[in-house]
C-alpha cells in the first residue's frame, strides 16, 4: 500500500500546471478594471437611449432660460450692427416667435453644454481602460472651453463679418435688413465656431486608441490645411471672408498646439 502511495504521488508530480485564465481586457491583455462588466448591444442601445434623453432635457432646461431672456439676447445680438441698422424687419407675422424659439434653442445648446460633454463622456467611457479614463479624462473639461472659446471668436468675428457684407450696399443696393436672415446667420456663426472648436478633443481620443500618431498627422499637414480650410468656409455663414479666415487660422493654430501635446504623450 505504501508503494502505490508513493507511486500515485509520483505520477501526480508529473502532471502538467494547470494553465492559467487568460487575461481579460478590451483588447489590451490588461486586466479590466474592478467593477466593470460587459455589457450586449440592448444594453448599449439602452445606455444610448438614456444619455440622449438627459441631454434633450438639459438643452430643454436652458432654451426655457434662453425663452425668457431672449428680448434681452436678441437686443444684444443687434449691437454689432451699424448705426441706423438697429431696426430689423419682420416680413410674415410668426417671422418674430420663430426667432424667439431658434435663439432659445441655441442659447439651450450654449448652456446644456456641460451636460452635453458628460453625457458623451459617460457613453464613451465604460469602452475605454483605465489608462484610457485618466488620460481623457482632463480634456473634457478643456472640451468646455474650447466650446466657450469658439463662441467667443464668433462674437469677436461678428462685427467684422456685418462690416465688410454691408460694405457692398449703396444708394440703390439699400440695407434694410430682415429679421430672420440675419439672426440665422448669427446663430449659425456662433454654433459653427464652438462646434468647430473641439476637433483638438478628437484628434487627441483618436491618439489615445492608436488610429492617430503626432508623425501621421505631420506628414499630412497639407490635407489637414486644405481640410481646415474646406470646413471653415462651408461652416460659416453669410459669405464674407473675415469668417473663415479667423476660423480657418484658429483651428490651424489649435492642430498645431494638439500635435505637440501629442507628441509630448509619447504618441
Amino acid at each position: 500500500m505504501t508503494d502505490a502511495d508513493a507511486l500515485g504521488e509520483g505520477a501526480r508530480d508529473r502532471l502538467p500546471a494547470p494553465i492559467p485564465p487568460p487575461p481579460s481586457g478590451p483588447g489590451s491583455g490588461t486586466t479590466a478594471p474592478e467593477g466593470d462588466k460587459v455589457m450586449s448591444l440592448v444594453d448599449h442601445l439602452g445606455e444610448l437611449r438614456v444619455r440622449i434623453a438627459k441631454s434633450l432635457l438639459a438643452v430643454a432646461v436652458g432654451s426655457v432660460v434662453g425663452f425668457l431672456f431672449s428680448k434681452e439676447i436678441r437686443h444684444f445680438l443687434i449691437t454689432p450692427l451699424p448705426d441706423g441698422s438697429e431696426q430689423l424687419q419682420v416680413l410674415d407675422p410668426g417671422g418674430a416667435f420663430a426667432i424667439t424659439l431658434r435663439i432659445s434653442i441655441i442659447v439651450g445648446i450654449i448652456l446644456a453644454m456641460p451636460v452635453l460633454l458628460y453625457q458623451v463622456w459617460a457613453f464613451i467611457a465604460p469602452g475605454l481602460t483605465a489608462s484610457e479614463r485618466r488620460t481623457l479624462r482632463p480634456w473634457i473639461p478643456l472640451a468646455l472651453g474650447f466650446f466657450v472659446l469658439g463662441v467667443a471668436i464668433a462674437w469677436f468675428v461678428l462685427p467684422f463679418a456685418v462690416a465688410f457684407l454691408l460694405s457692398f450696399t449703396d444708394e440703390y443696393l439699400v440695407a434694410h435688413l430682415a429679421a430672420a436672415p440675419y439672426f440665422d446667420f448669427v446663430t449659425t456663426l456662433f454654433l459653427a465656431f464652438g462646434l468647430l472648436m473641439e476637433f483638438p478633443i478628437v484628434l487627441y481620443a483618436l491618439s489615445r486608441v492608436g488610429i492617430a500618431t503626432s508623425a501621421r498627422l505631420t506628414a499630412s499637414r497639407r490635407v489637414v490645411v486644405l481640410a481646415i480650410a474646406v470646413f471653415a468656409a462651408v461652416a460659416t455663414p453669410g459669405g464674407d471672408i473675415v469668417s473663415p479666415i479667423v476660423l480657418g487660422g484658429t483651428m490651424y493654430i489649435l492642430f498645431e498646439l494638439t500635435v505637440f501635446a501629442i507628441r509630448r504623450s509619447g504618441r
